[in-house]
């Protein structure tokens, strides 16, 4: 029994060729103008870096953000009477605009607990 009984008989080979695209021709087209870009004023940004620049670095601390920031959404509910669900409300933590930055600071603190102190991180998941 060989391999090659199973496999394709005939071996087809492929290959992409590049096709320069054609300039557009000037009466065709409008003249473009760069777009202006306003300025953006992004209040969070400041917030973001600091959460961002924390490292931690003892394990009081890192065990502390394992506990405060909790690993899964507590919003997250479905509401039940007599067994039924009545109504369920969804996550509502993506809603929070530092919401990334405090989960990557508790899989920081996570990370340090697990390989700088060798402690078992498993009653934090």
């Amino acid at each position: 029994m060989s391999v090659f009984e199973y496999t394709a008989k005939k071996l087809s080979i492929s290959t992409w060729i590049w096709i320069h695209p054609r300039k557009p021709s000037s009466k065709n087209t409008l003249p473009t103008k760069p777009l202006k870009t306003k300025p953006t004023l992004n209040l969070l940004q400041p917030a973001r870096q600091w959460l961002n620049q924390i490292e931690v670095h003892n394990p009081k601390q890192a065990h502390y953000l394992c506990q405060f920031i909790p690993s899964q959404c507590p919003f997250e509910r479905d509401i039940k009477f007599l067994g039924r669900t009545l109504l369920h409300i969804p996550p509502l933590c993506k809603l929070n605009p530092l919401y990334e930055e405090t989960v990557a600071l508790r899989f920081r603190a996570m990370c340090y607990l697990a390989d700088e102190c060798g402690e078992d991180i498993s009653a934090y998941c």
